[in-house]
C-alpha cells in the first residue's frame, strides 16, 4: 500500500483529535483555565456554524487570522506565558468571534498537543477558526482589472505537499502575487501546516481552486495574460523575458514539472540561473527566486527597499 499523503495524514488526526477533545477536558484533573476578554464586545451568533473548525497554529498564522476581517474564529488556546500576549491579540482583533464559550483558554503543553497534528510547531498559540470563503477565477480577474503596476499569478501543477504550497503563498504575498491557483483535484485542503508554512500569508493572498487548469489558464490568456512556465531545462532565462504587465507564472511537481497540456498552453518556458552542479530547486524556492525577479524588473530598480506595490 502506497503511503498516505502529509496532508491526509492530517486530517485523519484533525478528526480524531476534535472527537476526543470533549473528553480529555472533562476528565482531566486540570481543567483548563478561560481568561476573561476585556475591552472588547464579543457578541455570541444566532447559532454556531456546523462542522469542525480548522486549527491554526504558530505566531505568524494565528496573528494573520485573528487581523483578518474575513476570518470568523471559534477560540484562541494558548500556553500560561503567553496568555498575556493572547489578550491583546484578541481585544485589538479584526476577525469575528463565533465561539460559543469563552474566547480564550489557558492549557498545559499537554493539552495543547492534544488538539494538534503530531509534531506541530505551535510557538504556544492555537486558533479555532471557520475555513474562509472560497475565492472564484471570477474574483480573481475582478481584482485584477482594479490594480496597477505589473499584475503576476501563480498557478501550480500537481503539488499536493502543504508545506510547498504554504511556502509559495508566503513569497507571493512577499512579493505581491494576486493569487495562486490550484486544481481542485489532488491538491490538499488548507490545514494547519499550510497555513503554518503560509506564515499568515493564507489570509492575504486567495488561493484559488480551478476545476480545469488548462481552461483557467486559456481564461487568463483571453484577460490578456502571458503564460510563462519554468523548466530547468530551457533555453532561456527568466530574466531575459519582458512579458508585459500580465504575467500567469507556471510551477510543475518536482518530480514530473509541468503536465503536457499545461506546458503547451505556456507562451514562454523559461529556466533559472542555476549552476550545473546543482540545476534544480526546490519547487517553493524557485517561486520565490521567479517572483523576485518579476517584481524587480518593474519596482526594484527604481524604488528604495521594502517599498512594494500595493
Amino acid at each position: 500500500m502506497s503511503e498516505p499523503k502529509p496532508w491526509r495524514r492530517e486530517q485523519r488526526r484533525s478528526r480524531r483529535d476534535s472527537a476526543a477533545a470533549a473528553p480529555v477536558a472533562a476528565t482531566r484533573d486540570r481543567p483548563a483555565r478561560s481568561l476573561p476578554v476585556q475591552g472588547r464586545s464579543l457578541s455570541k451568533p444566532a447559532r454556531r456554524p456546523a462542522g469542525a473548525g480548522i486549527w491554526l497554529y504558530g505566531r505568524h498564522a494565528v496573528t494573520a487570522a485573528l487581523a483578518n476581517p474575513d476570518r470568523r474564529w471559534r477560540r484562541l488556546v494558548v500556553l500560561a506565558g503567553q496568555a498575556a500576549e493572547a489578550l491583546t491579540l484578541v481585544q485589538s482583533a479584526g476577525a469575528a468571534w463565533q465561539g460559543g464559550g469563552e474566547a480564550v483558554q489557558v492549557l498545559d503543553p499537554a493539552d495543547l498537543a492534544a488538539l494538534l497534528p503530531a509534531s506541530a510547531v505551535h510557538q504556544g498559540l492555537a486558533l479555532e477558526v471557520e475555513p474562509l470563503a472560497e475565492r472564484n477565477l471570477d474574483n480573481v480577474l475582478q481584482d485584477i482589472d482594479g490594480a496597477a503596476g505589473r499584475r503576476v499569478v501563480v498557478v501550480l501543477d500537481q503539488l499536493s505537499d502543504p508545506h510547498n504550497i504554504g511556502a509559495v503563498l508566503r513569497s507571493a504575498a512577499a512579493f505581491g502575487a494576486l493569487a495562486v491557483i490550484i486544481p481542485s483535484h489532488g491538491a490538499p485542503p488548507v490545514t494547519g501546516a499550510l497555513a503554518k508554512a503560509a506564515s499568515g500569508a493564507i489570509e492575504s493572498v486567495p488561493l484559488v481552486r480551478v476545476v480545469n487548469l488548462v481552461r483557467a489558464i486559456d481564461r487568463l490568456k483571453g484577460a490578456g495574460f502571458w503564460i510563462c512556465g519554468l523548466d530547468e531545462t530551457a533555453s532561456r532565462r527568466l530574466a531575459e523575458l519582458d512579458l508585459g504587465e500580465r504575467i500567469v507564472l507556471v510551477l510543475g511537481s518536482e518530480g514530473s514539472g509541468m503536465r503536457r497540456l499545461v506546458r503547451e498552453r505556456c507562451d514562454f518556458v523559461a529556466a533559472l540561473p542555476t549552476r550545473a552542479a546543482q540545476p534544480t530547486l526546490n519547487v517553493s524556492n524557485a517561486a520565490a527566486v521567479a517572483l523576485y525577479e518579476l517584481i524587480r524588473q518593474r519596482i526594484y530598480d527604481n524604488a528604495p527597499l521594502n517599498q512594494k506595490a500595493r
